[in-house]
């Protein structure tokens, strides 16, 4: 029942917060700093895992295809479905939600504790539209442009581990990559990482805008947003693969 409850109060919020803004001067201004926040300041952390990760995910393909009569070009097709189709949209979200949830929730959560929303309200500002739309829309902007830039990164590091191990040759990963192409895993990625999006944007705020009480609790908040965001993305993860992909 008690989830109910939360879940309730979560749409209810969601129409607090997609109403017309009052001063579109100000939204600009925030929308911008949400941009630079949100998305800019995450693109090191997924340069770095994609890269690698693309080249363990090469790596592992190839340890575990031994046999002479299983073409090594496999490789390079494995990585490129495993990369586009899962790992970039999918756990990359997992990361972000980590990542720029707890952020979200700590910032909001914050400003709740030290009454600088009850002030925002007093002064008849929308403080949920004021606060939290342009984190929405600043995460749908530019996280699918993340996601591109992972699934680039993941196959260059595929590639380079091939070159550093000498485990398969780079023609054979670059053939394994053009293999059976086909432009709608790209959509179907870009799909799922606006949903994963607007989740990472609106359970942490959700949490940080209702948290009850000091400095422990906006902590306490920020943990189980980070939960509830990594859940809600695998289940949702897992309907969106029946969907599009079924």
């Amino acid at each position: 029942m008690n989830y109910l409850k939360h879940i309730g109060k979560y749409f209810i919020m969601l129409k607090q917060v997609f109403r017309k803004p009052q001063k579109w001067s100000v939204f600009r201004e925030m929308l911008f700093r949400e941009i630079d926040d949100l998305g800019l300041k995450s693109m090191g952390i997924i340069m770095f895992i994609s890269f690698f990760v693309g080249g363990v995910v090469a790596i592992q393909t190839a340890l575990n295809i031994d046999s002479p009569f299983i073409p090594k070009y496999l490789i390079g097709f494995a990585t490129k479905r495993g990369i586009i189709l899962e790992f970039a949209p999918t756990f990359m979200s997992i990361i972000l939600a980590g990542k720029v949830g707890s952020f979200i929730t700590s910032s909001i959560g914050t400003m709740r504790i030290t009454e600088q929303i009850d002030a925002l309200e007093v002064m008849g500002i929308n403080s949920l539209n004021y606060l939290v739309l342009p984190k929405i829309l600043a995460v749908l902007f530019f996280y699918p442009l993340l996601i591109l830039l992972s699934m680039f990164l993941g196959i260059v590091g595929g590639y380079y581990a091939g070159l550093l191990t000498d485990l398969f040759f780079s023609e054979d990963f670059i053939y394994g990559i053009q293999l059976d192409f086909d432009p709608y895993y790209i959509k179907y990625a870009l799909t799922k990482t606006t949903v994963f999006a607007f989740v990472i944007a609106t359970i942490p705020a959700y949490h940080g805008f209702y948290v009850k009480g000091g400095s422990l609790e906006v902590g306490r908040a920020s943990t189980k947003a980070v939960v509830w965001s990594s859940i809600v993305i695998i289940l949702l993860n897992y309907f969106l693969t029946q969907m599009l992909l079924g």
